[in-house]
Formats: structure tokens, C-alpha cells, sequence
């Protein structure tokens, strides 16, 4: 499971497509940093693209790569802190948020793991390999992924979350370059960071239906929470 671990079920009901609209909101104040021209900027505008497929409105994404680049007065200062523990059964979990306050980020993750168990740096890392994730789609007919995996310099292919969508692995440190690579292999980009790829994922089929439901509900809890950018989950498929 390439991908950060998504509910299967879309919600697109409108506190939903407000959680997903503040977490790319805070996602573009960072890449903004780095200049406030997505022409300029490759980070801010991949992050920008994510926005308009999602229809955010374009009042919000301005004002975020305005308030992110420093050109509104106001201060920006989130903090990037990874939690790791262990979903219900045993299912291993990497937790990133972006807080602009992490005593309220902490506190709120204990309670959260309270169904499940919260661990201490490393205890679940070492289950996971730090990836760079890159979704694409093909642009022209019997574009192949494997082989444009290949001259691209990416590790691996996975299917992606959305029909014809391909999720290319990376190295980290490649990330970027494998970006610029794809769209001459017939690809074009449409999400790139970095991420946590399960080394043993858990099988769903090895969980009973009210189980699965049970880390469902876990990891949809973790997700709705403002301060949590992405979850990857320890599951297979």
C-alpha cells in the first residue's frame, strides 16, 4: 500500500471537504516558503494542482500560498511531528501532523490511541520504509508504467487510488527528480511526497469483518483530527 491510508468511502460532505481543504491549505503554506510562484516553485505547484482537482476555492488556495510566502503579515509556524503506534489488532500506524501546537497534538493523540496503543519513536518505524510517493496518469495511449518506472529512476510501481492511476516509489532524495522525469515517459503528476511503505503489511482477509471495521473506524478518528496531515496504515492491499 503505496498511499496513505484513505477512508473507501468518499465523503464529500462539506465538513469533509473542509478537513481536506485545511490540510492541502497547510500543505501549500509550507511548499509557499520556497517562493510564492508555483511557475518557480515545483513543490507549491504540485500542491496547487491537488487543490483545483479537489475544487478548492480559489480565495482559499490564494490566500494560503499569500499568508505561507509571507506576503499578508502574519506568522506561519507549524511543526512537523510523526507519531507511530499500533491501530486495533495489531495493525501497525505512522501518524504525520502539521501543528502549530504540539503540547494540544500530543495530548490529542494519546486520547485518540486510546483503541489502540501508542508507541515511542522507532517502535513502529522500523516497519515502514520513508518513501517518496509520486501519483501519476497516463497522457498517451500505452504509456507503460514499469517502463517508464524505469527511466524515470524510480523503485517501484504500485496501482494507484484513482482508475489509471499509477503510484511510482522512490527514494526519498529522488523524489523531486523523479517528478520532472515522468511527464517526458507519458505521465503526468498529480500528487508527490514523501511517505511510509509497510514492510508486512497486515492482510484484511486475516481480520473478521467487525474487526476491520473496528481499525476502519481507528484510522478514520486519526484522519478527521486537524492537526494530522496522513496516516499510513499497515495494511495490505
Amino acid at each position: 500500500m503505496g498511499a496513505q491510508w484513505k477512508a473507501k468511502h468518499k465523503d464529500l460532505a462539506s465538513n469533509a471537504k473542509g478537513r481536506l481543504f485545511g490540510k492541502l491549505s497547510k500543505d501549500i503554506m509550507i511548499a509557499a516558503r520556497h517562493g510564492a510562484d508555483p511557475a518557480a516553485n515545483s513543490r507549491l505547484r504540485l500542491v496547487v494542482e491537488q487543490a483545483r482537482k479537489v475544487s478548492m476555492p480559489k480565495d482559499t488556495l490564494d490566500r494560503a500560498i499569500k499568508k505561507g510566502a509571507g506576503l499578508t503579515g502574519e506568522a506561519v509556524h507549524f511543526e512537523h511531528v510523526v507519531y507511530e503506534g499500533f491501530a486495533p489488532h495489531r495493525v501497525p500506524v505512522m501518524v504525520e501532523c502539521l501543528t502549530d501546537n504540539v503540547n494540544r497534538a500530543a495530548s490529542e493523540m494519546r486520547v485518540l490511541f486510546r483503541k489502540g496503543q501508542l508507541g515511542t519513536s522507532g517502535s513502529v518505524a522500523w516497519d515502514f520504509d520513508h518513501v517518496g510517493m509520486i501519483e501519476a496518469e497516463p497522457t498517451k495511449p500505452g504509456a507503460d508504467p514499469e517502463v517508464a518506472a524505469i527511466e524515470a529512476g524510480a523503485q517501484d510501481v504500485e496501482p494507484g487510488e484513482d482508475d489509471g492511476a499509477t503510484v511510482f516509489l522512490t527514494d526519498p532524495t529522488d523524489l523531486d527528480l523523479v517528478s520532472r522525469a515522468l511527464p517526458a515517459q507519458g505521465f503526468t503528476v498529480l500528487s508527490a511526497k514523501l511517505g511510509y511503505k509497510p514492510k508486512n503489511p497486515v492482510d484484511p482477509a486475516s481480520l473478521s469483518a467487525a474487526d476491520l471495521e473496528e481499525v476502519e473506524a481507528f484510522l478514520a478518528a486519526l484522519d478527521a483530527n486537524e492537526d494530522v496531515q496522513n496516516v499510513f496504515a499497515g495494511l495490505a492491499g
